[in-house]
């Protein structure tokens, strides 16, 4: 099912268009923090610190893989809103090559530099071994994680939310089936679950990408369509690249910051990776209901109807403000049970480390949410310098002063330089969106 955006009340068009992709966001973060729930309470405080640590290297990987998404979602989703649909199935066929192309030169630096990675952020040596052979067979999986998410974001600038729903849903469970399945059965240990995933993204890939090419077949066309075009490619790379510098800057980043971390010992460690899959829950969610506002922005403007953009934009941020309430709640004053979790015998030490995170960060999610809104309709429009400008000097402020308050607050004062970072880039998104859009009502 493909579903035009540019047409019926704003408001309306844009929330039954998100809900389906919140649904999706609750599976695909189960999906993501699977394998630390069960690393943390079937093998231990160490698999969860190994998981979590090498977690954010994989984030660069997700951050090129995110990029080819939002690349090929946009400009799909403007020839699609402008009824040229020739040039959109060729910027599929070419995004599809580009990708290929992108993720076998990161598979060959992946293999070769990820004990070096590793190095870098001073990982433990306790944690070492875990935390390499989970991210070799992450590494291995990347096909997978980039051609899933090039296919969800075709499904995106189609309209249709509805069938990677499902896709989540049914992908989401059975990785955490397997994940338990080779762990306390087969006794695999950190392999278990980098294997899990590996499986299960695999079959989601493959059968996404299937159910992509079958629905493009059912959209009529004359003529040859080319492959690979130059022009559409450029046209992807504008959005792409920026997108892509944006996602690993941040993950480059949050590298820089869990190397901090990693100094003040393992109950940090974990107590930071279990608080941080939960922040990342809600950050991705605002994340993914974003791109919906991206697809809604760029599906209008190739229609020609800019003027609907800003009541899109009113509605979106309605969004994610309802949803800010209950995170907020649930982490502010119940945030132990969540990092429960992840920890079957946490000590205490890691507990409050993730309590800690938790409560300093969760009132600002208010904050954090209007600017990837914001953020979300400069990306659909196509403003990827404005974009990048708020994005970059909140990971600037966010690494420079969680280096600057760790020496003088100890460990919370890493997590205070989330809320500097924030607040500072949302209000840079709101002047840059009243700039070009000159908001009304």
């Amino acid at each position: 099912m493909t579903k035009d955006l540019t047409v019926g009340n704003p408001s309306t068009v844009l929330w039954k268009f998100c809900l389906p992709l919140f649904g999706g966001i609750i599976f695909q973060q189960l999906y993501n923090i699977a394998d630390s729930l069960v690393a943390g309470k079937f093998i231990g405080e160490n698999a969860l610190a190994s998981v979590g640590n090498s977690y954010e290297i994989t984030l660069i990987f997700i951050a090129f893989a995110f990029g080819c998404n939002i690349g090929c979602s946009v400009i799909v989703s403007q020839l699609f809103g402008a009824k040229k649909f020739e040039e959109m199935k060729s910027a599929v066929y070419t995004t599809l090559t580009s990708s290929a192309v992108l993720c076998a030169i990161l598979m060959t630096i992946g293999f070769l530099f990820c004990r070096v990675l590793l190095e870098i952020i001073k990982t433990p040596q306790e944690l070492m071994a875990d935390s390499l052979l989970y991210l070799r067979i992450y590494i291995a999986g990347l096909p997978f994680l980039f051609f899933y998410n090039v296919a969800t974001g075709i499904f995106s600038a189609l309209g249709d939310s509805r069938t990677p729903f499902w896709f989540l849903a049914i992908s989401s469970t059975s990785n955490i089936a397997v994940d338990i399945l080779f762990v306390t059965v087969f006794n695999m240990g950190v392999a278990g679950v980098a294997w899990a995933t590996f499986l299960c993204q695999g079959v989601s890939c493959i059968l996404a990408v299937a159910v992509v090419l079958k629905k493009l077949r059912t959209i009529p066309t004359q003529g040859y369509i080319p492959l690979f075009s130059r022009t559409l490619f450029g046209k992807i790379a504008a959005i792409a690249v920026p997108s892509i510098l944006q996602q690993s800057f941040i993950s480059v980043g949050n590298i820089m910051i869990q190397s901090v971390i990693n100094s003040f010992g393992s109950s940090v460690i974990a107590g930071y990776s279990a608080s941080i899959k939960l922040n990342n829950l809600v950050i991705t969610s605002f994340s993914t209901l974003g791109n919906g506002v991206s697809n809604y922005t760029a599906q209008n403007i190739g229609a020609g109807k800019s003027e609907r953009i800003s009541e899109g934009f009113r509605a979106g941020l309605k969004l994610v403000w309802v949803l800010c309430i209950p995170f907020f709640l649930f982490y502010f004053f119940a945030g132990r049970f969540g990092l429960l979790l992840f920890m079957d015998h946490g000590s205490e030490n890691a507990l409050a480390s993730g309590m800690a995170f938790l409560r300093i960060v969760s009132p600002f999610y208010f904050i954090v949410s209007a600017k990837l809104v914001t953020d979300a309709i400069l990306r659909g429009a196509g403003l990827m310098k404005e974009f990048m400008i708020s994005t970059f000097t909140d990971l600037l402020l966010r690494v420079f002063l969680a280096f600057v308050f760790s020496g003088i607050f100890g460990s919370i004062g890493i997590w205070m330089a989330w809320p500097f970072g924030w607040c500072i880039a949302t209000v840079m998104s709101l002047v840059f969106y009243r700039k070009k859009f000159r908001l009304r009502g």
